[in-house]
């Protein structure tokens, strides 16, 4: 009641928050099935992503679609949804769960970047996700700020990549330059390795979604890669009888469908 008191003196806020509940044209429940976000008359985006069989907007479940009126259309959602007010650092800052990460913004002289006008994404893993790193590995890693940069810029992607526009995508380039990779399993979607739990963090300067593994970026070509793997000792072998380590440590890329010394036995 309270709030309701507050904003019903503010209306300039009530606008604000009400506008952004309308999207300019007509927008019926299957073209909402579609997009993965739209653009409010607020001016603000709104996210759109499915969730067991039910359609979100933001955190909001549309719970009836398609009401027709004279001059649009009415779908019934069962949340007040806000328009973000915090960049992406102050919505990390927020967030009781990234205080590594923020911490690791910091050290590496990123927070000026992330609170820049964008648009980015970022892949945010939590506290959790850095301390699977080990405590040596992450005070190495404040003592290393190059690699410590590469490694976070690694979880940003320049422009907005909602959910939907996740699931429909196979790969992106960080704005690390090396790639991200997406996938579904069980249902649950991956970046690389690391599962996506929370998506659509919505903010004045991009989006949010939380992961679970820090991301670490590719270090090795082909056949180094391939000569760190024990699987593939028979494969390097024939690499190197075939005189192929220099065509395979080239500029490329490549994509090499490895067989394991098991395949080759």
């Amino acid at each position: 009641k309270s709030t309701l008191l507050a904003l019903s003196k503010d209306p300039e806020q009530l606008k604000s928050i009400l506008l952004y509940h309308t999207l300019s044209g007509s927008v019926y429940a299957a073209d909402v099935t579609q997009r993965s976000f739209a653009t409010t008359v607020n001016g603000a985006d709104v996210a759109f992503s499915q969730r067991k069989g039910s359609v979100y907007i933001n955190n909001a479940r549309i719970t009836i679609t398609d009401i027709q009126a004279s001059n649009g259309v009415i779908h019934v959602i069962d949340t007040v949804i806000v328009p973000p007010t915090k960049d992406i650092v102050d919505t990390a800052v927020a967030n009781p769960k990234l205080k590594t990460l923020v911490a690791a913004v910091q050290a590496a002289g990123l927070v000026d970047t992330l609170k820049g006008e964008g648009p980015f994404t970022v892949f945010a893993p939590t506290d959790a996700a850095f301390a699977k790193l080990g405590r040596s590995t992450l005070e190495a890693l404040q003592n290393d700020i190059p690699k410590l940069q590469s490694i976070l810029t690694y979880h940003v992607v320049a422009g907005k990549l909602y959910s939907g526009d996740v699931l429909k995508t196979s790969a992106v380039a960080s704005v690390n330059g090396a790639d991200l990779v997406f996938s579904l399993r069980n249902q649950k979607p991956y970046v690389n390795n690391a599962r996506i739990t929370m998506t659509n963090i919505l903010t004045t300067n991009g989006v949010i979604h939380i992961i679970d593994a820090v991301l670490l970026p590719p270090t090795g070509d082909i056949v180094d890669t391939a000569a760190a793997n024990p699987q593939f000792k028979a494969l390097v072998a024939a690499v190197q009888a075939a005189g192929l380590v220099d065509t395979l440590k080239g500029e490329g890329p490549f994509t090499v469908f490895a067989p394991t010394d098991a395949a080759f036995a």
